[in-house]
């Protein structure tokens, strides 16, 4: 009986979500290395900061930093986040594969929340930014946790994961905002669930701590990179509805398979089986609305706001929007007397995802990896690190447009050209389009009002403008050139001041 209960879906699922997470090994991205020098420093009491003497909020994810910073202090080391992290994201996700289920059966759709926690245990979208070391997983965890709750009639509960969710990423107001609605109107029609003063209490308590400390330490609690990410980039106005549409329509990767034309064969499909899934579940728990709407808003949200969207933000609607779809293909077999046609979608869409991996990765670790785990980047820049510690970096400044892995591994000084972690860097915003070859580039009189000794950029930043400016020209020196075709580029450029 013991052995019966072990190998149930509910237990299975999770332990794959977790192996699958270990088994590729740490593939940290850039983003991720800005965390863990936050964690570092606070770690050594320089504050959490990344420039130490630098009072700059310019993580996202204050809370996750705070996690790892304790456990670093409990293994007593500050050199092992790479590792630390992708471990903890894999326990988290584990942790959500099991909400998932729970939050089907809430639903009154078991099913359901089985095939999409079967899918979320290998979903690349998923696994890629686990072991690339953010705090993606740790937050779809806090949000499934939260929606868990809240379907089941916990709202303390709810309250108190929401409230660690927002500390982890802002864009956690998307999904709290829906279930404050829903709390603030069953204390407006004085329903018996109506918020309570703990339910109240627990939820702003953790926020209001957080403003005073950032407010104190930072002189804002809202990260400094928000801004930042909004000022620097160049975008279309449809690119971030166009980005979630594409999203929307290969929650399975179907375009691996049967090539880019699926996407919208995909859209048309998945968005006709989540309408009829959310309806679905709705007209028996029509509690669960601010769950079943979060595909919507994150579209809505995005769409206008039109920042430029890092992949990472893409993964929190997915879980819901792979619930709503499944809860349609049940409903749809079921209404044909053809259940068995669900099992076979489900066993479809595991192997399409899967076709998202690869056995053999053409760069990093030598062990099978989701194929959208790429850090060609991160590895240039490490390389450019290696290059630059063989040299005294004390009291010297490497200004850079990627700063997490060329940061993390100088330990020196950064002049972060986007404004992440630099707001010196804001008031040189916006360029001139003419300076753009993609969606961004370097602001020639940023370097030059400040010379920092080093210059770390892919040549693509700079084509149009720092790299064909005569001052910058007269007073640095290409010092090594990596190759590579990244962005259209032509190569990783370091650059070292010119003696004067």
């Amino acid at each position: 009986m013991r052995f019966r209960k072990l190998v149930q879906p509910v237990v299975l699922i999770p332990l794959l979500a977790f192996f699958a997470r270990i088994l590729p090994g740490p593939r940290t991205i850039d983003d991720a290395y800005i965390t863990f020098r936050y964690a570092q420093n606070l770690l050594s009491n320089q504050g959490l900061v990344y420039n130490p003497g630098e009072a700059v909020l310019g993580t996202t994810t204050p809370l996750f930093a705070l996690i790892l910073t304790l456990i670093g202090a409990v293994l007593g080391t500050a050199e092992s986040f790479p590792i630390i992290a992708p471990i903890l994201s894999a326990l988290a996700d584990a942790i959500a594969c099991f909400l998932l289920i729970r939050i089907g059966e809430s639903l009154r759709t078991r099913k359901s929340g089985y095939a999409a926690a079967l899918i979320w245990a290998v979903a690349p979208m998923s696994v890629t930014f686990a072991i690339g070391g953010m705090e993606t997983s740790f937050f779809v965890m806090l949000m499934l946790a939260t929606f868990y709750f809240h379907s089941s009639h916990r709202p303390v509960l709810a309250a108190l994961t929401g409230a660690f969710s927002l500390l982890t990423r802002p864009d956690a107001l998307l999904f709290l905002l829906p279930i404050g609605v829903d709390r603030s109107w069953a204390w407006i029609r004085k329903k018996p669930e109506r918020p309570s003063w703990l339910e109240v209490g627990v939820f702003f308590v953790p926020i209001a701590i957080w403003i005073l400390i950032g407010t104190n330490a930072y002189g804002n609690p809202i990260p400094h990179s928000v801004m930042a990410k909004v000022n620097a980039y160049v975008l279309s106005p449809e690119a971030g509805l166009i980005r979630f549409l594409q999203h929307y329509g290969t929650p399975f990767l179907g375009h691996l398979t049967f090539g880019n034309a699926w996407i919208g064969i995909g859209l048309i499909l998945f968005s006709a089986l989540y309408a009829l899934g959310s309806i679905t579940i709705l007209k028996t728990k029509i509690h669960a609305w601010p769950i079943m709407i979060l595909p919507i808003v994150y579209l809505l949200a995005f769409s206008i706001a039109n920042p430029l969207i890092f992949r990472w933000y893409l993964v929190p609607p997915l879980p819901i929007f792979l619930l709503g779809i499944f809860a349609g293909t049940k409903r749809l077999f079921d209404d044909l007397k053809l259940p068995i046609l669900n099992y076979a979608f489900i066993s479809v869409a595991f192997l399409m995802t899967l076709n998202g991996w690869q056995i053999r990765p053409e760069h990093g670790p030598d062990r099978p990896a989701p194929g959208m785990a790429y850090i060609k980047l991160e590895l240039l820049y490490k390389e450019a690190a290696s290059i630059l510690t063989e040299r005294d970096l004390t009291n010297e400044t490497i200004a850079a447009g990627d700063i997490g892995a060329i940061g993390y591994f100088t330990n020196a000084h950064i002049l972060d050209t986007i404004g992440l972690i630099s707001p010196v860097s804001l008031k040189y915003y916006p360029l001139p389009d003419s300076l753009y070859t993609i969606n961004y580039a370097i602001p020639p009189d940023l370097i030059l009002d400040h010379m920092p000794e080093y210059i770390v950029i892919l040549e693509v930043y700079g084509r149009n403008g720092l790299l064909v400016n005569e001052s910058f020209l007269d007073s640095y020196r290409l010092m090594k050139k990596i190759p590579t075709d990244i962005y259209g580029s032509d190569g990783l450029l370091i650059f070292e001041r010119s003696a004067s």
